[in-house]
């Protein structure tokens, strides 16, 4: 389907689509040499890796102006993945984490196989997933350790650019819906942890309180 948005308002919304990757990325990468945000570094890896490969697939797709914040996003997201393994953000990597990364790292060479971009954006989509699952696991254990304004303004990001796109196909929809999808369940995922926690917080204190 081709996109009834004008190409001066799609031109818009890539630029500040853009812009907000810089805004987000800028003060996490800082954090993290700061030591103050701790990314996982496997999760990073695989998004770095599929990101890259995903804005090809887009351009090929005919995704035109709004392929470019993804392909913005690979570069930069490439450049965490390297403070995050230089940093070592999550020291306590556990079996299931290095399964999953396996998992998604095995998946990347399939996407060489498939003739049309629609089968390799599908499998990259599955291994961007599956590379979320050691940062899920992470944010339920360590709920403070990632700033949800981060991925908050990824899933808007990823808004901007579905809007953005020339052609509006499973081809350039499905990784930054998919993507965006993550980004608000592990919001709320986090969320939830840090109510639950405080909830079970309160009562110990006023049990020590009151002895």
């Amino acid at each position: 389907m081709t996109s009834f948005i004008s190409l001066e308002v799609r031109s818009v919304m890539t630029g500040f689509a853009i812009f907000l990757t810089f805004y987000a990325y800028i003060p996490y990468i800082q954090g993290i040499r700061l030591g103050k945000i701790r990314p996982h570094v496997f999760s990073w890896i695989i998004w770095g890796v599929t990101t890259f490969i995903v804005f090809f697939a887009q351009v090929a797709g005919n995704g035109g102006l709004g392929a470019f914040p993804i392909g913005v996003s690979g570069i930069i997201t490439s450049l965490v993945a390297y403070f995050a393994y230089r940093k070592r953000g999550d020291i306590d990597i556990t079996k299931s984490d290095w399964f999953f990364f396996g998992l998604a790292l095995s998946s990347l060479p399939f996407w060489f196989y498939f003739s049309n971009p629609l089968a390799a954006v599908v499998v990259l989509s599955l291994a961007d997933i599956l590379g979320f699952i050691p940062t899920f696991r992470k944010g339920y254990v360590l709920p403070n350790s990632e700033p949800l304004g981060f991925y908050l303004i990824f899933l808007f990001r990823n808004f901007l650019a579905i809007l953005a796109l020339a052609e509006w196909n499973f081809t350039t929809l499905l990784f930054p819906t998919s993507a965006g999808i993550a980004c608000l369940v592990f919001v709320i995922m986090v969320k939830i942890r840090k109510s639950n926690l405080e909830t079970n917080l309160y009562p110990e204190l006023d049990k020590k309180s009151q002895t």
